[in-house]
């Protein structure tokens, strides 16, 4: 079975990794993986795990309210779907995997009349836009269109009370993200290099934020809760691991280096950069902070889980999918500094209750959320896909992977 995966961005963040996640585990007796994707970090990693991959320019489109920007929004659409066209004409793929909703959109129109199913991987919670609706329309009016949700609060967004009713298109499916375990885990080791590394003792307690540098992540939420904590644990250190990558995202950062300084707390935080070792750096933690504003289903959160650290996030999104408050982890009201800093602190000072949260975190992780079962649940798709093609009755349901 030949499966085309597209990517439309050549950066690698959160969908690219769960995209590498399914390039490395999956069956290459049954599937024959082809990547196609702009040239840059997803091309490399595609062909380091030895898959190949045929390169197209990427696409540059957005939400936004400004009409110059949709017309050039427009004008990208139709040069990218033109060269993927192309490409899906020479692969000839059984099924085409688009790992974004921008790549979904890319790829129904570009596969129009050549009876090839499309999934649309959805990483993202749909936003309240007119375009909203048009994206809504072309999935559900498509009979080949199947959309893959990465968590519930994904899939409710997108499913809209029209499709319901109509009985048009095929359902949303649920494929909930996994972490690697035997990656993510206790290591002692780890939690001293770390600490050593950047000049911390054992005892000093640590708190860090890791993803991707930009507003929705809440970064700057966190450095002003951060400077609350700290009147209580004066001899606390914060990690701000990851970089910007897109729009305004270098501003964003210049931002949060000028907030440290105007708190006068700009000795107690280190700006990591990107790190290759984030298992490592996870270990070093006392405290995860996931502070954004939406999230669908942040593998971080499961990272952080699976870690067995005490993660404190946003109940947002399919966050609340993964913790339930004061059982596995705590959970925060979003935008909500002064929450936010009673939950670090809380945690901080009760190492207890810290413990009890991290342990369940691990066991509700290894119970839901394996790569294995990740994989399984992918695998039984693409085939549950094809059968309905072929006319093979197989039964249907909402959600391929659920949890027990």
């Amino acid at each position: 079975m030949k499966i085309l995966f597209y990517n439309h961005t050549a950066q690698v963040s959160g969908a690219e990794r769960v995209l590498a996640m399914i390039l490395t585990r999956m069956n290459r007796e049954q599937f024959n993986p082809v990547v196609v994707c702009p040239a840059g970090p997803m091309a490399d990693l595609a062909n380091s795990l030895d898959v190949p991959c045929e390169t197209v320019a990427p696409l540059t489109a957005r939400f936004t309210w400004r009409a110059d920007l949709v017309l050039r929004y427009v004008a990208s659409f139709a040069r990218v779907i033109r060269e993927v066209r192309n490409r899906v004409v020479k692969i000839q793929p059984d099924i085409i995997h688009a790992n974004s909703i921008r790549a979904g959109l890319v790829m129904t129109f570009a596969t129009a009349g050549l009876d090839v199913p499309v999934i649309w991987h959805a990483h993202d919670i749909l936003p309240r836009h007119p375009f909203s609706f048009a994206i809504r329309l072309v999935t559900f009016l498509s009979a080949r269109t199947h959309v893959l949700a990465v968590s519930q609060a994904v899939a409710n967004r997108f499913n809209p009370s029209f499709s319901r009713s109509a009985g048009t298109g095929n359902p949303v499916n649920v494929v909930r993200n996994a972490v690697d375990l035997t990656r993510f885990r206790q290591s002692p080791e780890d939690r001293e290099a770390i600490r050593k590394e950047f000049g911390l003792n054992d005892p000093q307690p640590l708190v860090g934020i890791v993803g991707q540098l930009t507003q929705r992540k809440g970064q700057l939420g966190v450095i002003h809760a951060f400077a609350q904590v700290l009147k209580q644990f004066p001899d606390a250190a914060l990690l701000i691991v990851g970089e910007p990558l897109f729009n305004h995202d270098h501003d964003y950062k210049q931002s949060l280096a000028e907030a440290t300084s105007a708190l006068g707390i700009y000795e107690r935080i280190s700006f990591t950069g990107a790190r290759k070792d984030i298992s490592a750096v996870m270990q070093s933690l006392d405290v995860l902070v996931v502070n954004s504003w939406e999230e669908p289903f942040a593998l971080v959160v499961l990272e952080g889980l699976a870690s067995e650290i005490a993660v404190v996030a946003t109940a947002v999104g399919g966050t609340p999918e993964m913790i339930t408050h004061r059982e596995n982890g705590w959970l925060v009201p979003a935008r909500n500094d002064h929450a936010l800093a009673e939950g670090i602190a809380t945690l901080l000072g009760d190492p207890r209750l810290r413990q009890n949260l991290a342990k369940a975190g691990r066991r509700e992780v290894t119970a839901h959320y394996s790569a294995e079962r990740y994989i399984r649940d992918i695998h039984n798709f693409y085939r549950q896909i094809l059968n309905v093609r072929t006319d093979v009755a197989v039964p249907r349901a909402h959600e391929v992977g659920e949890r027990a």
